[in-house]
Parts: C-alpha cells; sequence; structure tokens
C-alpha cells in the first residue's frame, strides 16, 4: 500500500506525550481521618470522619494540622486524629460518627 502512511508513524511522538501526561497525573484516591474532638463550656466531645487531600494517604503533621484547622473554624478543638484510611475503611466507621460523618 504506497503512499498510506501508518497512524504510529504519521505522529511518533504522540504516544510519548500521552504515556508522560499519564503518568504525570497525579493519582487522586479518596484519603480519610477519624479523629476526636472537644468544645467546652459546656463539654461535648464527638468522633467524626473527615475527607483530607493527603498524598500519600499517611498520618502526617500536615494532617493533623489540616483536621485542627477545619474543626477550629467550626468551634471545635482537635484532641487526636485516630488513623488515616482509604475508601476501604470509610463504611465501616460511618455509624459511629453518626452526624460528624463527612461534616467538616
Amino acid at each position: 500500500m504506497r503512499g498510506e502512511v501508518e497512524p504510529m508513524k504519521k505522529h511518533p511522538y504522540l504516544l510519548a506525550l500521552v504515556a508522560i501526561a499519564w503518568f504525570a497525573a497525579p493519582a487522586h484516591a479518596a484519603c480519610y481521618a477519624d479523629y476526636k474532638a472537644k468544645r467546652d463550656n459546656p463539654l461535648q466531645l464527638h468522633y467524626g470522619v473527615i475527607q483530607i487531600d493527603s498524598s500519600p494517604c499517611a498520618m502526617s503533621n500536615k494532617v493533623q494540622s489540616t483536621v485542627a484547622g477545619r474543626l477550629k473554624s467550626a468551634g471545635w478543638q482537635l484532641l487526636q486524629v485516630q488513623s488515616v484510611f482509604d475508601d476501604a475503611g470509610l463504611e465501616k466507621r460511618k455509624r459511629d460518627a453518626g452526624q460528624y460523618f463527612l461534616r467538616f
């Protein structure tokens, strides 16, 4: 077949560019933290689950400050971030978090 150009020979860098774009794009798997918080006068405590933007999805000072900041803006004080987890751990914590499930 003379005169026909195979698609990959016509655009030799296209596949390479697509591959680079694919691998350069950040993988945004959902990440969550469960925590305990308090409010004074009168004393109130709650357990909650919050979605965070953390890569990798692991405990860090950034996670602690992110959770504390969101809670503080709503009048709560962070007591403890208990754990950081992905979608696999979300459903089993939903009932325990109640009204504080993904609230902040």
